[in-house]
């Protein structure tokens, strides 16, 4: 990719053009924020890589309670051109942690999926929405890491690591990127947009393929939205 990435206003654009098709409402860009309807809006973060294919972005549920309101999350994007890489990013950003952010304001299963405090899929003590899967890769088993992560539950294998982990009784986002290739991979837990190692090393550890050729990567984003007995 040749060029740094779009303006911020441009990139807000591109959030509020496919929040508001995804949504059927409109969404505007205005004082540094694409604005939604009613209180919400999504700002961008703060970049933590300096790279122009990585966009950080804070979904806010109520622009008058930010602190308490706020959903971070971070994705990079792909492309021969910086608008291509940006809207490829936000494209990525919507499937999976937009998937479940989505659910959260409908709450009637047609963004992602609902995990009760008690499900043996979910998180204990939880109720978790389970944003979409997404995949890419190279090779003939481009998604063999997207296809093994939709038929494993991964929250249970990260509950124990987990423990302890979250700053905040409600709506704390977890996102989780692993798959890499032959000698070369990556499994990366963040809680909050926080790297958070314990987790990420219980990924590590479990059995999603690693492609002899090519590479394969799975991304997904869950929101445990508050703490329940069952």
């Amino acid at each position: 990719m040749d060029g740094g990435r779009p303006a911020d206003d441009v990139l807000l654009g591109m959030v509020a053009d496919q929040l508001g098709a995804a949504m059927g409402a409109p969404w505007e860009v205005r004082d540094g924020m694409a604005k939604g309807p009613g209180t919400l809006a999504v700002v961008l973060g703060a970049d933590h890589t300096g790279r122009p294919s990585h966009l950080d972005l804070d979904f806010v549920l109520n622009v008058d309670r930010p602190h308490e309101t706020t959903i971070s999350d971070c994705v990079t994007g792909y492309g021969s051109t910086p608008e291509q890489v940006a809207a490829q990013a936000v494209r990525m950003w919507l499937d999976t942690t937009g998937s479940a952010l989505l659910e959260l304001l409908v709450q009637d299963g047609s963004h992602a999926a609902h995990f009760a405090p008690g499900d043996p899929d979910g998180l204990p003590g939880w109720h978790a929405i389970h944003g979409g899967i997404n995949g890419w890769g190279v090779g003939d088993e481009h998604d063999a890491v997207q296809r093994w992560a939709v038929q494993h539950a991964l929250l249970p294998p990260l509950a124990s690591s987990l423990k302890g982990a979250f700053d905040r009784e409600q709506l704390v986002g977890v996102k989780l990127f692993f798959g890499g290739g032959q000698g070369s991979e990556v499994a990366e837990v963040r809680v909050g947009g926080v790297c958070h190692d314990a987790a990420s090393e219980a990924l590590a550890e479990l059995g999603w393929p690693r492609p002899e050729r090519g590479f394969s990567y799975a991304r997904t984003f869950v929101l445990l939205v508050h703490q329940d007995e069952d």
